[in-house]
């Protein structure tokens, strides 16, 4: 679990190749461990790097990997494979996918029985407010809108807004934010995306970890291909988007 966690700690500040041999570790320490659920977990944290480096065919390959260790597992780990899995099928543009492993992660919520993985809670755990935000964002990354979806997408925002809430997390948090944004410029409106975002600029720099910008990064190329690129609401937003990023070493060199 610590290997895991500074693996994911190695992602957030944008040093994908430690990551990724930090959660080698993590799954050789599992394998010696023989637990399914922690194999599953380090399958996940692969998919989950590759997804941000934007390399989704090796994201759906670790996340369907982790999903076969899950499948006679009852906690929520099998549940957070399957919207892995369907976030990057999205990337790849497979709509009838992204909705098929959806709708079997929805079907299995019902059934879950937390493990001690969930117990732990954190990291470790996949909570209803983080499967609903993961649908939306794969429904994102297929460029859907519409007032239904952007209703989800509210509520995704709503799951997290609550910092005292157990399953609080910023980065969540600035995640459903962008993809509300997304969801209501491809409606639209781009004053509502305007708004959406706003919480995640204003983000101190401490807080603009690898997948807040790779979110934000999504939205300003949303709004070059917008029909109303041209607005001055939409050119303010996307030169503000720009400028978002930081330049800083995670690590002390050498």
């Amino acid at each position: 679990m610590l290997s895991f966690l500074v693996a994911k700690g190695f992602n957030d500040m944008e040093i994908p190749h430690q990551a990724l041999t930090m959660t080698r570790v993590a799954a050789a320490c599992a394998r010696d461990a023989e637990h399914p659920g922690l194999i599953a977990l380090t399958d996940g944290l692969k998919s989950l790097i590759a997804y941000w480096e934007d390399k989704p065919s090796d994201a759906y390959h670790y996340a369907a990997q982790g999903a076969e260790t899950t499948a006679n597992l009852h906690g929520t780990v099998g549940l957070w494979l399957l919207g892995l899995q369907a976030r990057a099928a999205a990337a790849l543009g497979d709509a009838d996918t992204v909705r098929a492993l959806n709708q079997q992660a929805d079907d299995r919520r019902e059934r879950v029985v937390p493990d001690d993985l969930d117990q732990l809670g954190g990291l470790l755990t996949y909570p209803a407010e983080k499967q609903l935000y993961y649908a939306v964002e794969s429904e994102a990354l297929l460029g859907h809108g519409g007032s239904q979806l952007a209703a989800q997408a509210e509520r995704a925002v709503q799951g997290f807004s609550d910092p005292r809430s157990p399953n609080w997390a910023f980065g969540d948090l600035a995640g459903s934010q962008c993809d509300l944004a997304l969801i209501r410029l491809f409606g639209g409106d781009v004053e509502g995306a305007a708004e959406a975002i706003r919480p995640v600029l204003d983000l101190p720099i401490s807080h603009r970890n690898n997948g807040i910008v790779v979110s934000a990064g999504r939205v300003r190329q949303a709004l070059t291909r917008s029909p109303a690129h041209d607005a001055i609401a939409a050119r303010d937003l996307c030169a503000e988007i720009e400028v978002f990023p930081v330049s800083r070493p995670a690590l002390p060199r050498g």
